[in-house]
């Protein structure tokens, strides 16, 4: 599996430290009414679609100056782009969940016939791009009824359980049918029944119609954009999209890899947050041993998701100021000596980095399920194009960190953060803090990782945070950042920690923030005062960060799924001070979902 790269805006109150078309996939087409009933009541969707409770994510708008200022080439090739993603949409709501696009069509068909119901519902499903999803105070939101979240997701039979999958790949190893089992557990692949057995079909051929459609789309968009390597990268894309044939996939993405001074902003997202169900292999020993033994390497299926955006050429340069101290960072990463890390200390940076202003979010890279992503470094680690030389690449959302207004967030800091820290807390500090984090998720040990199963993401995500945090003070020194600005990092990264909720073990990135409270409270760097509000010591944070970064790449090495568990339930402790702030944070923070709001991509699609 590969290393989860995406850095979210948590259900916290703050910017936290901070993913059938009819016969091509056998999605179902009802013809009752009785096919779905919705499971919301009236006072349900009423007050989840009011704007108190659910917040706009707004995108650019038709009079943005960003798109004015674009040449006539790039405004013709953004409408491409914008029809491509909108494909996208589609495909991922089916491996999402096999039953979407057809209870989306129901949700229409009632809409149609004056069902108030059925409007509120679709606001929801169109904001959360399916069924299902958690909000920010962890619950559940389904809105069919008897159609619950599903361990496998869209990628496997809705029927499937744990113990058969098992069973049947036990079958089939014995059997020798290595090539179709590494198949199944590969992240690109659709599986289906075929008997008693399982049978894995590709992405690229489970889809064919609508990736030749969105490969014809990204075609025209190169024949009138501006930038010569964008639109290199954008032929190799639409190439990959026609042949189910991962090396294809790798060459765009080492391509993409390398963008840095283009106009436009496209990529097509690829994370393996939700697949729970190849997640359960790895615990099960005799099984894991099967596969090793065939030397197969069971992977998380990915999500797919689209970004189109406009490259803010000044917010940019800001970014690659980090650029040069990278391998400085390698070199002091712990134990550097024994693992091989995707930046060297004493190479090439193989990293760009991009700020967008974004025009569109679909699929996986839209869904706001109890927030949306505010960054992603990409390519994940279990992506070809990192083994025939390729780089990396951040890109950050604009508008994405820049939702929260000032108002609210001074309310939220005057609720829980003591009153001499308030001088610590900046909103541009948390995006610092971010920069650290996806940058570091290019340093530490990049292989055996995936041996981690289920754990493996929020290892990861917390080794991103304590490496930002645990760097800041070399970052300092170095001149990136001044003595003030480094006790706002800490202070301001520290506090986005705290959630409104207890987290579900799902969601990888508001687990590690809890694991992270709970180490920093065993430090002694942060603690609750006599009025119940939150107190951080810088000082002591960045130890214990360091400490804890240490702690993390041993596990990461070690590949021991065990060590991590353990470590994983060692520090995930929802204490009381955990669950006061919350308290707090749920009276003045109504918010428990988001929608984006697209309204120049919405006139590019007419």
């Amino acid at each position: 599996m590969s290393k989860n790269n995406k850095l979210i805006v948590l259900g916290s109150v703050f910017v936290a430290a901070i993913l059938f078309a009819g016969a091509c996939c056998g999605a179902k087409v009802f013809k009752n009414d009785d096919a779905f009933a919705l499971n919301l009541s009236t006072e349900e969707l009423t007050k989840r679609t009011d704007s108190n409770y659910l917040i706009n994510v707004n995108l650019l708008d038709v009079n943005s100056p960003e798109y004015l200022a674009l040449q006539e080439g790039d405004k013709k090739a953004l409408k491409h782009l914008v029809k491509a993603a909108d494909i996208l949409e589609n495909i991922q709501l089916q491996l999402d969940n096999r039953d979407n696009i057809a209870f989306k069509q129901y949700l229409i068909e009632e809409v149609a016939k004056g069902n108030k119901d059925a409007e509120k519902t679709l606001i929801l499903f169109n904001a959360q791009r399916g069924m299902n999803a958690l909000d920010r105070e962890t619950n559940h939101i389904e809105l069919a009824k008897n159609h619950p979240e599903l361990m496998g997701k869209g990628f496997y039979p809705a029927n499937l359980m744990p113990e058969e999958f098992h069973e049947i790949l036990t079958k089939m190893l014995n059997n020798g049918e290595n090539d179709m089992v590494k198949k199944i557990l590969n992240q690109r692949s659709v599986v289906d029944r075929k008997g008693a057995s399982l049978i894995a079909t590709d992405y690229v051929d489970r889809f064919k119609a609508e990736f030749e459609q969105m490969a014809e789309e990204l075609e025209l968009a190169a024949e009138t954009s501006t930038n010569a390597d964008f639109n290199e990268y954008l032929k190799l894309q639409a190439k990959a999209l026609r042949t189910a044939d991962p090396m294809l996939d790798a060459y765009a993405d080492k391509k993409w890899a390398t963008l840095q001074n283009t106009p436009l902003e496209f990529t097509i997202t690829r994370e393996n947050y939700s697949d729970g169900m190849t997640k359960t292999i790895l615990l099960n020993p005799e099984l894991a041993k099967l596969l090793d033994n065939a030397n197969i390497t069971p992977i998380m299926k990915d999500s797919l998701g689209c970004r189109v955006g406009i490259v803010n050429q000044q917010a940019t340069e800001k970014l690659l100021e980090i650029k040069k101290y990278l391998p400085k960072l390698a070199a002091n990463m712990p134990l550097h000596e024994k693992y091989e890390q995707n930046i060297k200390a004493d190479g090439e940076v193989k990293q760009t980095m991009v700020d967008v202003d974004l025009v569109d979010m679909t699929g996986d890279c839209g869904a706001y399920r109890s927030g949306i992503t505010i960054a992603e470094n990409l390519p994940n680690d279990d992506k070809l194009s990192l083994t025939i030389g390729g780089g990396r690449r951040n890109v950050y959302h604009r508008q994405v960190r820049n939702m929260f207004s000032p108002e609210k967030t001074q309310k939220k800091i005057n609720a829980i953060l003591a009153p001499e820290l308030h001088k610590y807390y900046n909103t541009e500090a948390v995006h610092w803090f971010t920069i650290g984090h996806e940058n570091m998720h290019s340093l530490g040990p990049n292989k055996g990782c995936e041996k981690l199963g289920k754990y493996q993401s929020i290892i990861e995500e917390n080794k991103a945070d304590m490496g930002s945090l645990a760097f800041v003070d070399l970052l300092t020194k170095e001149g990136m950042y001044t003595k003030e600005q480094r006790n706002q990092i800490v202070v301001s990264s520290v506090l986005g920690n705290f959630l409104k909720a207890k987290p579900m073990m799902t969601q990888a990135h508001r687990i590690r923030s809890v694991m992270q409270l709970h180490y920093l409270e065993k430090e002694g760097a942060v603690w609750l005062n006599k009025d119940d509000k939150v107190v951080i010591n810088p000082d002591k944070a960045v130890l214990a960060a360091q400490k804890m970064l240490k702690d993390i790449v041993e596990i990461q090495m070690s590949g021991d799924i065990n060590k991590a568990e353990k470590f994983v339930n060692d520090n995930f402790v929802w204490d009381d001070n955990c669950e006061k702030i919350a308290a707090k944070l749920r009276v003045i923070d109504n918010e428990l979902n988001g929608q984006i709001v697209a309204p120049l991509a919405k006139e590019l699609l007419k």
